[in-house]
C-alpha cells in the first residue's frame, strides 16, 4: 500500500490503521466469545429450571391459578375419572407436554388435608399446635413425599417396560414425563383421601370396636381406598397412546386382595394404622 493511499484514507478514517498482523488480530470483534458464554449460562439456567416441574415452580402464583377447573377435575375424578384424562390430549397439542402446569389442584388438595387434620385433631382433642403438625405431616409425607416415590417408580417402570416399539406412527418424544407421573399420583390420591381421611373419620366409632363385623368394615375401607388408588394410576397411564401392557399396573391388586383376606382372620388394619398415626 502506498503512502499516498494511506494519507488519503486518513482523511476519512479517524481510527488507527493496523500495521502488523498482531495488531490486526487484536482488532477482531470479541462479542462472539461473550455471546457464547451468555448462551452457555442461559442453557445452564434453563436446564436447571427444567429439573423442577412447572407445576411446582408456579405454586406462588395464586392469582394465575384456575381453581374452578381444578375443582371440576377433583369432582370428576370421583364420578368419571376417564373424562379428566381426555384433556390430556388437548394439553399435549397446545402446550407440548402431557403434564399439567397449573398447581391449583395441589393447593386444593393441600387445603382439603388441612381441613381433615383439623377434624381429626378435634376428635382426638389435640391442641392447635398439634393440629398444625398433623396437617404438615399429611401434606408433606402422605401426599408430597409418597407422590415423589410413586411418581419415580411409575416413571421408571413405564419408560423401561411399557413403551411401545418405535415405529413411524410413534412420535420421537414418546416417553412418560416425571411430572405427568406425579399428576397421575395426584389424581389417584383424591379418591383415597375421601375414603381414608374423611369416610374413615365418620366411621371411627364403628371400626374401632372389637368385633369381626367392625374389623371387616375397617379392612374393607382400606381395601377400597388402595384399590381406587391403583386403578387411578392405571387410568392415568392408559391415557397415553404410546404405552402398551398397561394391565401390569393392576398387578398390585393381587397381593393387596391377598393381604385383605388374611387380615380378616383377626388383624384390624384401621386400629393399627390409627394407633401409629395418632399416638
Amino acid at each position: 500500500m502506498s503512502s499516498y493511499t494511506v494519507k488519503e484514507r486518513s482523511k476519512y478514517y479517524t481510527g488507527s490503521i493496523p500495521t502488523t498482523k498482531y495488531e490486526s488480530a487484536h482488532m477482531l470483534p470479541t462479542t462472539a466469545s461473550y455471546s457464547e458464554e451468555g448462551h452457555a449460562a442461559a442453557s445452564n439456567r434453563s436446564s436447571t429450571s427444567l429439573r423442577v416441574p412447572v407445576i411446582f415452580r408456579r405454586l406462588h402464583r395464586l392469582q394465575q391459578m384456575d381453581f374452578e377447573l381444578a375443582a371440576w377435575q377433583l369432582t370428576y375424578l370421583c364420578l368419571a375419572p376417564r373424562r379428566v384424562y381426555r384433556n390430556v390430549y388437548f394439553h399435549k397439542q397446545t402446550k407440548n407436554t402431557w403434564a399439567r402446569d397449573d398447581p391449583a389442584i395441589l393447593v386444593l388438595i393441600g387445603a382439603c388435608l388441612c381441613v381433615s387434620a383439623i377434624l381429626w385433631g378435634v376428635v382426638y382433642s389435640y391442641r392447635i399446635k398439634d393440629m398444625i403438625g398433623i396437617a404438615l405431616l399429611m401434606i408433606a409425607r402422605d401426599f408430597l413425599l409418597s407422590g415423589v416415590v410413586v411418581a419415580t417408580i411409575i416413571w421408571l417402570t413405564a419408560n423401561r417396560l411399557l413403551l411401545s416399539p418405535p415405529s413411524h406412527s410413534t412420535p420421537a418424544d414418546s416417553k412418560v414425563e416425571w411430572a405427568y407421573a406425579f399428576d397421575v399420583h395426584t389424581n389417584a390420591f383424591f379418591p383415597l383421601y375421601l375414603t381414608l381421611y374423611l369416610a374413615q373419620l365418620f366411621l371411627l366409632p364403628v371400626i374401632l370396636k372389637d368385633n369381626w363385623i367392625c374389623l371387616w368394615v375397617g379392612n374393607t375401607l382400606y381395601l377400597a381406598a388402595f384399590t381406587q388408588y391403583t386403578y387411578g394410576i392405571y387410568l392415568g397411564l392408559t391415557a397415553l397412546p404410546f404405552l402398551v401392557r398397561s394391565e401390569l399396573l393392576l398387578s398390585p391388586l393381587l397381593p393387596l386382595f391377598t393381604a385383605y383376606v388374611v387380615s380378616l382372620l383377626g388383624f384390624n388394619v384401621a386400629q393399627h394404622v390409627l394407633q401409629a398415626y395418632f399416638r
